[in-house]
């Protein structure tokens, strides 16, 4: 298990990254996410709360120039589902498990983003907590190797996970043109304290020229009622 500052650190633009897993004392299931850019398009947003999860917003309207693969809603909650994607797979997630299909099955539609060269992975999870139970998944969807032609699939999924520990999946593996894919299982890392500790670790590790957003939330794994942070370096 890595520290997760230390998974955050040693890369300066890891893109966008999910975090799930259990809180220390284990009765919290613990999600997070982040987004990261370069362009001026990029880091020209926000997070806002919408309903039970967010969505993103462009902090100045007026530098908006490409909404396709910026704006959507990066949460949203489905009955005991907390959804946490990097696009707008999180509709498509939310409306195929509502019909009753599998976390994978619900994502069978969608591949990689059209953003040639990168064409940057789809990352997807979910947090799955009922009765006092808890299980979460994640996915990712990306090229082979930069062939466009071919969509690569992969679904990790964690039962009745360790208290302090948490999964790490995020979009790129260090820089390069074009931006490499992540590689490999999602990063074990460690999950420490309260919500809000939690929440300026993260923050504080992601390099700063490049951090734009930030979302935290801590689910009762007994009650089902969580907590949220959002971290915007647009104010």
């Amino acid at each position: 298990m890595e520290r997760l500052s230390d998974a955050l650190k040693r890369d300066p633009y890891p893109g966008r990254g999910i975090v799930l897993g259990r809180s220390t004392d284990g009765s919290k299931a613990v999600a997070a996410y982040f987004i990261m850019g370069r362009s001026e398009n990029s880091r020209n947003r926000v997070f806002v709360e919408d309903g039970e999860g967010i969505r993103t917003k462009a902090f100045d309207e007026s530098k908006l120039s490409d909404p396709s693969l910026i704006i959507y809603a990066p949460v949203r909650v489905l009955n005991t589902l907390t959804i946490v994607t990097n696009g707008d797979q999180t509709d498509t997630i939310f409306e195929n498990m509502g019909k009753g299909q599998s976390f994978e099955e619900s994502l069978r539609e969608r591949k990689f983003e059209p953003d040639a060269p990168n064409f940057t992975p789809r990352i997807s999870g979910i947090a799955h907590v009922e009765k006092g139970e808890y299980d979460f998944s994640l996915s990712i969807l990306k090229s082979d190797k930069g062939d466009d032609s071919r969509c690569l699939r992969y679904t990790f999924s964690y039962e009745d996970p360790k208290a302090g520990e948490g999964r790490f999946i995020h979009t790129y593996m260090g820089d390069g043109n074009p931006l490499p894919s992540f590689e490999g299982e999602p990063e074990i890392v460690d999950i420490t304290g309260g919500i809000d500790e939690l929440t300026d670790l993260i923050w504080t590790s992601l390099d700063s020229d490049n951090k734009v957003s930030l979302f935290v939330r801590y689910i009762d794994i007994e009650t089902g009622k969580y907590e949220t942070r959002i971290v915007n370096k647009n104010q």
